[in-house]
């Protein structure tokens, strides 16, 4: 089972690697064509400053490797797993809560929102237990 899981997580850190090349690229290429639009690269609008969250926020977790606390395979699994929240808020949460340019606005949000909150409860009360687990574990 740890070497499926360990190819899992090199999966996982190669997606996320070339996904925030990608999300970085389209940041950038974003701004160059609001220049063109707008007259402006970046305008603080609430979309383009969640994009830059969530580029930071899978920055810091291809980076916590480099910390020996996070270096596990769970916590990296855990932090991937809350990154992907800056992504859906970067799109549910900014196009049906937040008013801007990049907004569609409307006075109730999807029920699919609510199921992704209480689908992150979940994943935290189970992260919280495989720690506590974890942490009670004998070495062999």
């Amino acid at each position: 089972l740890e070497p499926k899981l360990q190819e899992l997580r090199i999966i996982n850190e190669m997606c996320i690697t070339i996904g925030l090349c990608l999300l970085t690229a389209g940041t950038f290429i974003g701004a160059i064509w609001a220049n063109e639009s707008w007259g402006r690269y970046w305008g603080w609008d609430p979309k383009e400053t969640w994009a830059l969250i969530t580029m930071i926020v899978y920055a810091l977790v291809l980076h916590a490797r480099l910390v020996k606390r996070f270096r596990t395979m769970l916590a990296f699994s855990v932090l991937s797993v809350y990154a992907l929240s800056s992504v859906l808020m970067t799109y549910f949460g900014v196009n049906y809560y937040l008013a801007g340019l990049h907004s569609y606005g409307s006075t109730e949000a999807p029920v699919a929102v609510h199921l992704l909150i209480g689908l992150y409860g979940v994943i935290t009360v189970i992260a919280v237990r495989a720690c506590f687990k974890r942490g009670t574990q004998k070495p062999d």
